[in-house]
């Protein structure tokens, strides 16, 4: 979900059912005969490099659909195939997003070598990705909160994940929500754990012994 935009879903390439989808285009049963061939070729180069992909072959729909279709279901790359890209041995490769505002999500990928290339494209989606993921949620988080006044400060204002510790108790848990309406969302695992994180309850004052991640739920 926190990748998903107007058009649909996003899906980092690692965890995508089908990494990469080829649309062939054609009009006349002979392209259609040469399209092909040249598309399970492409597919068969690619999985070979261990890219999971589809070939979106259904006669019932025109190329346009299919493209939004597959880009409302998250596919991290679709490659287009006509008969003017056979002859002049490319795909057209398209990104379901842009590495930048300035990146372009259509470029052309010569056939021969293009494996090895396109799989390099996945691995910088899903750095991107990822990256994107882990600024948002930083952007959003507040640790080392120490002050309860500064606590309720931020629920009831700008909002996000408030990094606090806990002592453990139900009681401070409970005056938590009953006077901001935040609830504990995560016990965070040691990876997700903010360094030198506070030693006291956030409400209390007495020892925490673990750090809670507060939030209110929308």
């Amino acid at each position: 979900m926190t990748h998903g935009d107007d058009a649909g879903l996003i899906l980092p390439p690692r965890l995508a059912p089908i990494q990469i989808v080829i649309i062939p285009i054609y009009r006349k049963d002979d392209e259609r005969v040469r399209v092909l061939e040249a598309a399970e070729s492409v597919a068969v180069a690619l999985r070979a490099q261990g890219i999971r992909v589809h070939i979106d072959a259904r006669d019932t729909l025109k190329p346009g659909p299919k493209y939004y279709e597959w880009e409302r279901k998250g596919v991290p790359m679709r490659l287009e195939i006509g008969p003017r890209d056979v002859d002049s041995g490319q795909v057209m490769a398209v990104s379901r997003f842009t590495l930048s505002a300035d990146a372009p999500r259509k470029e052309a990928v010569p056939i021969e070598g293009a494996a090895p290339v396109l799989r390099a494209r996945l691995d910088a989606l899903q750095e991107a990705l990822l990256r994107s993921a882990y600024d948002r949620r930083e952007s959003n988080s507040h640790r080392g909160i120490t002050s309860w006044d500064r606590f309720r400060e931020i629920i009831e204002g700008e909002g996000g994940f408030v990094y606090t510790a806990w002592c453990g108790s139900a009681s401070c848990e409970e005056k938590v929500k009953n006077e901001t309406k935040a609830t504990i969302r995560v016990i965070p695992s040691p990876e997700f754990r903010t360094a030198g994180a506070p030693a006291s309850c956030i409400v209390c004052g007495t020892a925490g012994d673990q750090e809670v991640v507060w939030a209110r739920a929308y």
